[in-house]
Order: C-alpha cells, then sequence, then structure tokens
C-alpha cells in the first residue's frame, strides 16, 4: 500500500510539473506579414498586405505604383474575392470599398495647386448652392473635365473631381500629395451624402499608411 500511495503521489507531482510548464502559445497561421512596407517616389508607405488589388505589387521595396482596396466604412482589406454566381453577375452589385492610388508625381503639379489654378479657368461661372456645407461646382461642356463636377467644402477641408450618374454610377476622386507620392482615391459619388464620413476616412487611410505617422 505504502508502495502504490507513493507511486500515485509522484504521479500527481509529475503532472502538476507538466501542466505549469506546458506551452501556452499557439503557432501563427500561416502566410506573409500583415504589413508591407514600399517606398514610392522616395517617400515609405506601410501598406496592409491584403489590401493590393495587384498581385505582383505586394512586396516590400521601391515601386513605381501600386493599387489598393479599403472596405468603407471599416477601411479593413477586403477579403479574397469568392466564386461569382451567375445570379451575382446578372444583379448590379454596389460598389463597398475605396481605391486607392499611390505613384510617384516626378514634380508634376500638386494637386492643391491644380485646385486653386487650373480647375477654376474650366468651371461654369454660375456657383452652385452649397448643400449641407458641400458646394457642387460643373465644369463646362468641351472642357477637359467635361461632364464632371468639382465639390469642394472648408470645414473639413474637401475637395473631389465626380463623374456624373450616366448608365453607371458616377465616380468621385480625391488626390493629395505626401512629399515624393501623390495618392489618388477613388469612391462612389453617392457617397457625398456623407461627405463628412468620405473627408474623416480618407485622412486615416493616409495616416495609417505614411510610414512616418506610422499603422495606428
Amino acid at each position: 500500500m505504502p508502495l502504490i500511495v507513493g507511486a500515485l503521489i509522484g504521479a500527481l507531482a509529475i503532472a502538476a510539473v507538466c501542466y505549469l510548464l506546458w506551452p501556452t502559445w499557439r503557432p501563427m497561421a500561416a502566410g506573409g506579414p500583415d504589413r508591407t512596407p514600399v517606398s514610392i517616389g522616395d517617400t515609405l508607405f506601410n501598406v496592409p498586405t491584403k489590401s493590393f488589388r495587384v498581385k505582383y505589387q505586394a512586396h516590400s521595396g521601391p515601386q513605381e505604383r501600386i493599387d489598393l482596396a479599403f472596405l468603407y466604412p471599416s477601411l479593413a482589406p477586403p477579403e479574397r474575392l469568392h466564386h461569382i454566381t451567375a445570379e451575382e453577375i446578372d444583379s448590379f452589385q454596389p460598389i463597398d470599398r475605396i481605391f486607392v492610388s499611390i505613384a510617384a508625381h516626378h514634380d508634376v503639379m500638386a494637386p492643391e495647386m491644380r485646385l486653386r489654378t487650373i480647375y477654376p479657368h474650366y468651371l461654369e461661372p454660375q456657383p452652385s448652392a452649397a448643400i449641407d456645407g458641400l458646394a457642387v461646382r460643373p465644369f463646362r461642356d468641351g472642357s477637359p473635365y467635361a461632364g464632371e463636377d468639382l465639390v469642394i467644402a472648408d470645414s473639413p477641408a474637401f475637395a473631389a473631381r465626380c463623374s456624373r450618374d450616366k448608365l453607371t454610377p458616377g465616380m468621385c476622386t480625391a488626390e493629395r500629395r505626401i512629399e515624393g507620392a501623390d495618392l489618388s482615391f477613388r469612391f462612389p459619388r453617392a457617397w457625398l451624402a456623407g461627405w463628412r464620413d468620405i473627408a474623416v476616412a480618407l485622412d486615416r487611410l493616409t495616416a495609417q499608411m505614411h510610414a512616418a505617422n506610422g499603422p495606428s
């Protein structure tokens, strides 16, 4: 009996030690890093790896241009594309993401300068009334921007060129410059109903990707 009791106590002691020393970590899922550092126009960006729209662009190092996509309003990278059914092809699928292109500008005119010096020459002379703080100024027919409108606001600062709804829904493009790179954000014109939220989203995306600020 003493031997049995001793063996039982020993087994319990060994079990307790194994329990305390057993590793509690879990292996990480296979795959690449969450973010990819990319240099564009000598400007460093820290890009979510899953946001790349073009597979061959999804690598670190210097690049001339990258094309990205982010879900709105979460601003998370989109999931992998699923198999599209015949019903989905026949039905209209609303756009649920912001498309972003980052390219080296090579010292061409900055978006802010175009907004102040180029666009006013092609706008209709009659200013439109502001809607919820957002002014919509149509471009003249026959101008390089015919069929588009310039939408601008002061508080918060916001500006974009938007195509008009026709056979396909209108799209807006907002641009900004960071050091040696220009960022272009494209989103549906229908989202202008919440233009203040769009302005905040563009600021957040810029801060999340620009390496000087770090990811948030």
